[in-house]
């Protein structure tokens, strides 16, 4: 069994495949970790370019497309590892990025999820709108994200480089 799965769902993505999943082999470099792309029937260039260009990826072929939960469920039931990462095609993954989230849930074991702060990929000094530092939902039902204001990001100046319950 592995330690973590790295499970990347794909439709049609083949170009950012080529584009972001060189950042997730380069620093996904903690022992026992499996990269996968689960294929959810793609008609593009997607499969031929993860067998010439990413050999070392584990390709489930899920044969048609099952949408976004659907193929992420089909593919999970194929994943045999200690923790899974969902992780979308479109996201370059930096040096420790992975490791401190599985040193964290190794030591907090009553932890069933957690993520990282996430950056925009042209404003790196900025968060990603969608995803930001931290989901919450208040308690109107809405939902809000640490570092995120309506449609105003803020700029990351260390102020979340917390651990703290999402």
């Amino acid at each position: 069994m592995n330690k973590v799965s790295v499970v990347i769902l794909n439709w049609n993505g083949g170009e950012m495949l080529f584009r972001f999943l060189p950042s997730v082999l380069h620093w996904s470099t903690m022992p026992s970790v499996e990269i996968c792309v689960a294929d959810n029937g793609s008609t593009d260039q997607s499969v031929q370019i993860l067998q010439e260009h990413f050999p070392s990826v584990r390709l489930i072929l899920l044969g048609e497309n099952f949408g976004y939960a659907g193929g992420y469920n089909r593919a999970l039931k194929q994943i045999d590892s200690e923790y899974v990462v969902l992780l979308n095609s479109d996201v370059e993954v930096t040096e420790d990025w992975l490791e401190p989230m599985m040193d964290y849930l190794d030591v907090h074991p009553e932890i069933a999820a957690c993520q990282p702060k996430i950056l925009n990929y042209s404003q790196r000094d900025r968060f990603e709108y969608a995803g930001a530092a931290g989901g919450f939902i208040d308690r109107y039902g809405y939902p809000f994200c640490r570092g995120r204001i309506m449609s105003v990001v803020e700029k990351d100046r260390g102020q979340y480089n917390t651990i703290i319950p999402i």
